[in-house]
């Protein structure tokens, strides 16, 4: 049976990638990111997926963003392009090495693409919010989009990924599940890309 890329709550983690102070003003629709990236990790909330978080260089690039609504969660601080680095790898680990990451975060090209790499090796299904990650660059963004999908990544969206991991208007976290989904996502320019695919 070809694996189809299928959500599970029970399998998932959520990483969340250097949404930084710093990088606020140069990002291209960071706020946009930003939101979405939030309603991911609200929803992973909900449903109980477990969460980890990275900062790049957190003494010179700032703290994450309140807007994310990350404040519960400890930061793993890295200066590496990739969020795989000893203690992530170690929480993972602590975890039981759930079988699918889904990744938010910048930049697209940098450390979302390296972080994908390796999970990827380790033999992890990965799936890129496309709707929930960017860089300082579109033309980096989206073709990081696209090296990432050649590399066997899947390219979902916000909306898509909740709906996917609650699969049933049924399941008992719906109602709390459709209120993050009241507005639909803005449009973070990937239109382009998804002509060009």
């Amino acid at each position: 049976m070809p694996n189809v890329g299928r959500l599970s709550t029970k399998d998932a983690v959520l990483f969340l990638c250097d949404m930084q102070e710093k990088f606020r003003p140069n990002i291209f629709q960071f706020t946009n990111i930003v939101g979405n990236a939030a309603r991911v990790l609200q929803a992973s909330r909900i449903l109980g997926i477990p969460t980890i978080l990275t900062e790049q260089y957190p003494k010179g690039l700032g703290p994450t963003v309140p807007e994310l609504g990350a404040g519960h969660l400890t930061a793993h601080a890295k200066t590496s392009f990739t969020m795989m680095i000893e203690e992530v790898e170690k929480e993972l680990e602590a975890l039981g090495s759930p079988k699918q990451a889904i990744l938010c975060g910048i930049e697209a090209h940098a450390c979302i693409a390296c972080t994908t790499y390796d999970l990827i090796e380790k033999g992890m299904e990965v799936h890129i919010v496309a709707d929930a990650v960017s860089s300082r660059s579109q033309t980096d963004r989206l073709f990081a989009l696209s090296r990432m999908k050649q590399s066997g990544a899947y390219l979902t969206t916000t909306e898509a990924v909740l709906l996917q991991l609650v699969q049933d208007a049924k399941h008992p976290n719906f109602k709390e599940i459709q209120k993050l989904l009241a507005q639909p996502s803005p449009d973070t320019g990937l239109l382009a890309f998804f002509s060009a695919l």
